[in-house]
């Protein structure tokens, strides 16, 4: 496990200096994989960027997301050799970096082995306008091998956790009348993808 870690230490050392804009070392770039790439260049622009680590193809991953996510942008994509300290201690002899904005959010796609998956403790919510897009995501991020969960969570295909929830149910689970909010909640546990109909 220590020596997975310090390669990938290794492997992220050089993704940051991808994902930061920053010309990689010589030799670190062995291909650029799609014509794509925006051709301003690349600038940082929040202050917290969710880096998704995936198994292989980037260009699939963010494809995936983009079709879900339609006013969504590819902006970036990369592959990269790994340094040698790096494939001695287990890594890949390449990964590669995907760079995607959706919902006005950027995310870093990071695709370099089997070695980590996600789980349910990290989730990202979808604030939805109304029931119908409500709908559009729970089928969208369901189907093709997504799953469905409880209480509007569900994982999509790569089995990252999302949770598809109404702005309505907000102000219903904090509303000041307690029969409002114990309706809500109680209706909500009992369902899958959230109805907003069944909650009032």
């Amino acid at each position: 496990m220590n020596k997975l870690l310090k390669s990938t230490c290794i492997l992220l050392v050089a993704a940051c200096i991808a994902g930061c804009g920053n010309s990689p070392r010589s030799g670190q770039v062995s291909e650029i994989v799609s014509d794509e790439i925006l051709k301003e260049k690349t600038m940082v622009t929040q202050k917290i960027i969710p880096c998704l680590w995936v198994e292989s193809d980037a260009q699939a991953v963010a494809d995936y997301y983009l079709s879900i996510f339609k006013d969504g942008k590819l902006k970036e994509l990369h592959r990269y050799d790994n340094p040698p300290e790096a494939i001695e201690q287990g890594g890949q002899p390449s990964f590669e970096m995907a760079s995607i904005e959706i919902g006005g959010v950027d995310f870093t796609i990071l695709a370099a082995g089997p070695y980590f998956k996600f789980n349910e403790a990290v989730s990202f919510v979808i604030n939805c306008k109304d029931q119908d897009e409500v709908d559009y995501y729970w089928e969208a991020l369901t189907s093709n091998g997504g799953e469905e969960g409880p209480c509007g969570w569900c994982k999509d295909k790569y089995g990252l956790s999302w949770q598809v929830i109404p702005i309505e149910y907000y102000e219903l689970v904090n509303s000041e009348d307690p029969a409002v909010r114990e309706k809500a909640m109680k209706t909500t546990m009992m369902q899958t993808k959230i109805i907003l109909s069944e909650l009032k």
